[in-house]
């Protein structure tokens, strides 16, 4: 820590309780009170030195010659800083620090100590210490802490705006280049001999790379106006907004203590910042929430919306202003595709509780995210054409898609609440459009576990909300656990297994198609085929091998797939009704259009439904 010593004097000062008294072995002509202590002095060294003290001494001047009494009770820093401007009027030795520069230069602005009054005078001196504290780091975040204390006049004589700009600079620039300290690092660490081994010297004493975030322990024991400041210093400065975010976050988890609970952040490396803060009052804390989240850089993706979401959090609790939850919401929500499922499961804090999770805040966040993404992904629509795959830019959509999967999560977790509703449930799950989910598994699990909880909805609220999923995007696995499932509808369950297998003749179609290919061996395309040892054959057309056993063996895989839906539907037409009152009440006399891979993809129906129906009333489904 910088120093500099003043004056050559031994010390001719002692006290007595909360008098002060100079043994020059004069009598006492001058008593100053400083508020509570008392200086006994002499009037000849403070009028030499202070325009302030003439001034009073000679407008209380008594001609009897009685000691004058002066009381200063707007000094600057006490009567520890007079105590410290006496011994200099004296010429004792004095000692000026960091920790007492900023007090005494306030305190020699306040008593007019300039160079009127004697050459080399304290203003003069402190100014020039000044200078040099304001080239250290170190001694910057000393002085500029102590400003807080006479916080006023140091703001009068430029000394707080000067502190922040110098440390704004040096937190600006390059650590390794200018030799800036590292929080937590003593001097001897930092100054360590070299160790040798074998005449090698060892990399204890090459400099190690310093991180961007080492001032952010330094400065997290400012006060929240100090810290705004140099925030806004830093950023005029043009430090990236990742940095500036990265402080406010640390900032923001030293003095919220919810904050800190909610995460495992990790300190070992860094100490512990909390030892010497004391938590501040609940009307402080929502001042300070508020403050950081106005500091909060604006640019998209730099603040994670995992601490988004910490403090919106905390700003439920603390009940901070509705501008500034509705500020996180926003923040969040546009960053929601790269949020995770954890993060949307805030506790409900409202007054009238009904639900554990805050459902409405999930939607107000969902909602914006959509306001900004839908716009984008409309401009390209695209089309579903295989099972998981898209027909059309899959840039643009690929955060949609990711929210859609986050939101199925999402309601697949709050689905066990039986106090949701079927409205908020459908309104949330009818956000996402139906072609920003490749599969629709995730929706299905979701209302599979709400209607499991929920029991008592009617048939019709059931297919209001099975009409959230499309029945053509499940795969296999949902589309079998769906034709088997009796919380779903009958009406449900059949398009299911129609769709399913629709799909299965399909591929079946397409194999043979494949297969037919295969069997001729004049390709036009100059295919060969060729004998294998085991008496199979291969077809090698463009550099690609096909063996017929492979699709015999896919072909028949998809007819034993056919034959268990056969089996499953007619399980289910045994045991809820018979096929003449099924007849009337679902009919397949849906013409769905061909599919066209430049506008969209629909599944295309078999050549004639009345066929289907025949095979139906047979006992069977479409061949």
């Amino acid at each position: 820590m910088a120093s500099m010593k003043l004056g050559s004097k031994t010390d001719g000062f002692h006290r007595d309780g909360n008098t002060w008294y100079c043994t020059t072995g004069l009598p006492s002509d001058v008593t100053i009170e400083v508020g509570e202590m008392t200086f006994n002095l002499h009037k000849f060294p403070l009028l030499s030195r202070s325009g302030l003290l003439e001034k009073l001494i000679e407008e209380l001047s008594i001609e009897d010659g009685s000691v004058s009494v002066l009381k200063l009770n707007d000094m600057p820093a006490g009567a520890k800083a007079f105590e410290l401007i006496a011994r200099f009027c004296y010429g004792i030795k004095i000692e000026m620090t960091s920790l007492n520069v900023v007090s005494l230069r306030c305190a020699a602005e306040y008593l007019r100590m300039t160079e009127d009054y004697g050459e080399g005078n304290l203003i003069v001196q402190a100014e020039a210490f000044l200078d040099e504290v304001f080239g250290s780091w170190t001694d910057s975040i000393k002085a500029l802490e102590t400003c807080e204390e006479i916080l006023p006049y140091a703001e009068e004589i430029h000394i707080v705006p000067r502190c922040i700009d110098s440390l704004a600079m040096k937190a600006c620039a390059d650590p390794n280049v200018f030799n800036l300290p590292v929080a937590g690092q003593t001097d001897a660490q930092s100054q360590r001999d070299v160790i040798l081994w074998n005449g090698i010297s060892s990399s204890a004493n090459k400099p190690q790379p310093i991180s961007e975030d080492w001032w952010f322990q330094d400065v997290s024991f400012l006060n929240l106006p100090l810290y705004r400041r140099l925030i806004l210093a830093v950023e005029s400065r043009g430090m990236k907004p990742e940095t500036i975010s990265a402080s406010l976050i640390y900032y923001a988890k030293i003095y919220l203590p919810l904050m800190s609970r909610q995460s495992s952040f990790d300190h070992a490396n860094n100490g512990n910042p909390w030892a010497t803060v004391s938590i501040p009052s609940e009307t402080d804390q929502r001042v300070l929430l508020e403050e950081i989240v106005t500091l909060l850089p604006k640019k998209k993706g730099v603040t994670s919306p995992e601490f988004l979401i910490m403090l919106l959090r905390t700003a439920m609790v603390l009940h901070a202003s509705p501008s500034c939850r509705e500020n996180l919401e926003k923040k969040a929500g546009a960053q929601l595709d790269q949020a995770v499922l954890v993060d949307l499961l805030i506790p409900n804090m409202g007054y009238s509780v009904e639900t554990l999770y805050d459902i409405d805040c999930a939607q107000r966040m969902l909602d914006h995210f959509m306001s900004l993404n839908q716009d984008a992904a409309l401009s390209t629509p695209p089309c579903i054409v295989e099972e998981g795959q898209f027909l059309g830019g899959p840039d643009t959509l690929q955060p949609l898609t990711m929210v859609a999967s986050l939101v199925d999560g999402f309601l697949a977790e709050v689905a066990p609440d039986v106090n949701l509703k079927p409205s908020k449930f459908e309104a949330l799950a009818a956000t996402i459009p139906d072609y920003a989910r490749p599969l629709d598994d995730g929706v299905y699990h979701a209302i599979d576990v709400y209607l499991k909880a929920h029991p008592w909805l009617t048939d019709t609220e059931k297919e209001q909300l099975c009409r959230l999923m499309n029945c053509q995007k499940l795969s296999l696995e949902a589309c079998t656990h769906a034709a088997q499932n009796e919380r779903l509808p009958l009406r449900v369950i059949v398009q299911v297994l129609f769709f399913e297998q629709l799909r299965l003749r399909t591929s079946i179609s397409g194999w043979f198609y494949v297969s037919e290919n295969l069997d001729n061996s004049q390709n036009p395309c100059g295919s060969l085929e060729l004998p294998k040892n085991d008496g199979s054959h291969q077809i090698y057309s463009k550099g690609r091998t096909v063996g017929v056993d492979d699709v015999k063996e896919r072909v028949s895989e998809l007819e034993r797939e056919c034959l268990t839906m056969k089996q499953n539907l007619q399980k289910i037409l045994k045991t809820k009704r018979s096929w003449k009152i099924f007849s009337k009440t679902f009919g397949f006399r849906r013409k769905l259009q061909p599919c066209n891979s430049k506008e969209s993809c629909e599944l295309k129906e078999p050549e004639a439904s009345a066929n289907g129906l025949q095979n139906h009333e047979n006992g069977g489904l479409p061949q």
